[in-house]
């Protein structure tokens, strides 16, 4: 019976009727291209910081954790990680893409961060990739980035407000991509907003 089993499935791959899987991302050209993630010390959300990672490092893109502050970060649902290098051992040109988690301690920790700010705008300027999802997308508007641009953040009075009063279009979406900023609203698109970082790096 087993035997029968698998020439029946023999069949139907050599038929056509089953599908070749997708192509991996890796072989878009994504391999050792460089991912920075800025990772507070506390109360980032885990699933904004550990689904990109993952996503990124599976389809072979080097990813590196930079700190505020040494020791370990701690997550809002309990997830520890301990970053690679500080903020202030960066050189942004060695990297392809930054990326700003955010979480409950986006306010305290990054949104009025100037040497964050400074990364994020550098970035920017030298024409990579920037990336933030939820309370985060402040941290690009407080840097300037956003002025004239199509963004969403986590939407309460208070972020909202900041991305509009420093000249972004608010929408209230779950992505926003507007050339090589993407921005999302919270964890529910924690997986679209990784897509979206693989398929731009892909571009490049």
């Amino acid at each position: 019976m087993k035997k029968y089993a698998l020439l029946v499935l023999f069949l139907l791959i050599t038929m056509g009727c089953i599908k070749e899987e997708e192509k991996p991302v890796r072989d878009l050209g994504v391999m050792n291209l460089k991912a920075l993630i800025i990772l507070m010390p506390e109360n980032f959300r885990d699933e904004e910081f550990r689904i990109p990672k993952e996503k990124l490092e599976g389809s072979g893109v080097n990813v590196t954790v930079a700190g505020l502050q040494p020791g370990e970060a701690k997550g809002m649902l309990g997830m520890t990680t301990t970053p690679d290098i500080l903020i202030d051992e960066i050189s942004i040109d060695d990297y392809d893409v930054i990326i700003v988690p955010g979480g409950a301690g986006s306010p305290k920790y990054l949104w009025n961060n100037s040497d964050v700010h400074n990364l994020v705008r550098e970035a920017y300027e030298k024409d990579k990739i920037v990336a933030s999802i939820c309370l985060s997308g402040v941290v690009l508007a407080n840097s300037g980035i956003l002025e004239g641009k199509n963004a969403t953040v986590f939407a309460t009075p208070e972020s909202v407000r900041i991305l509009e009063d420093k000249g972004a279009n608010y929408l209230r979406q779950g992505v926003v991509v507007d050339g090589k900023i993407i921005t999302a609203d919270g964890p529910q698109s924690a997986e679209r907003f990784a897509d979206e970082i693989l398929r731009l790096l892909a571009s490049k």
